[in-house]
């Protein structure tokens, strides 16, 4: 629980659906204060819509989000704003400015919500590169990185305005393993220095398993289970058995 004794995230009876397509069906779920839930469904399956649902991108059909315990469904953009400062989203390409440098992307967020002096600025920049491990790349351009170093960048910029709540959306796609398991050994070290509450949508079982406290299986609209790992490996639904494949 939060300092004011609400879950970092609670979702309950939440809808959203795409013309005739009921992507999630009533879905219940709530994550606790510095805790990390990693959300496991196929490609499609709606785990990003939740997490647009959740930073209020987009608006479900019925049921409620709260984060840190405020209603976001009904708020104005003025105060939705000042509930998405609480929250880092990193986003499956990295979502990085072309035109700007790794240093510029990262100072984005600070020049758009602080009244940071440039001074001050590039110090917390350099201070965010560093925990990542991309300082000696300030200067460079996206295009001049590799995937990897991108999506390290990507969480740098979500870190930057010190987030209660991290969204991850696919953190390790496209990555091959080595550079996957850097970026969860990172995510870890993250979880552990800064205890952000977290969650993670992913397809990768090894990822969720080796980042999160929970991991909730979507399929069909619906949370098909939620556990541990050894919860769901527990499980004798076919679906489950058939996901859990990929980890042998």
């Amino acid at each position: 629980m939060g300092s004011n004794g609400n879950p970092a995230i609670r979702v309950r009876e939440l809808v959203k659906s795409f013309g005739e397509q009921v992507v999630l069906n009533r879905i219940d779920l709530e994550i606790s204060h510095a805790e990390t839930l990693a959300i496991l469904g196929r490609s499609g399956a709606g785990k990003s819509v939740l997490l647009k649902l959740i930073i209020g991108l987009q608006k479900p059909e019925a049921g409620s989000i709260e984060v840190t315990g405020e209603e976001i469904s009904a708020l104005s953009l003025d105060r939705l704003n000042q509930v998405r400062k609480k929250i880092g989203f990193s986003f499956q390409y990295s979502a990085l400015y072309d035109s700007l440098t790794v240093e510029e992307n990262v100072a984005f967020p600070l020049k758009r919500h602080t009244d940071m002096s440039t001074a001050e600025r590039r110090c917390r920049v350099q201070e965010l590169l560093s925990r990542v491990g991309m300082e000696d790349a300030a200067a460079k351009l996206p295009a001049e990185i590799s995937g990897g170093m991108k999506k390290r960048v990507g969480l740098a910029r979500a870190l930057a305005l010190n987030p209660e709540i991290m969204l991850l959306d696919e953190p390790t796609a496209g990555l091959d393993p080595i550079t996957a398991g850097e970026i969860n050994d990172l995510l870890l070290n993250l979880h552990q220095e800064l205890s952000v509450s977290a969650v993670m949508v992913t397809h990768d079982v090894r990822s969720a398993r080796t980042v999160s406290n929970r991991l909730a299986l979507l399929h069909e609209g619906n949370i098909l289970i939620e556990g541990s790992f050894e919860d769901l490996k527990q499980s004798d639904h076919p679906f489950v058995l058939e996901f859990l494949k990929q980890v042998g």
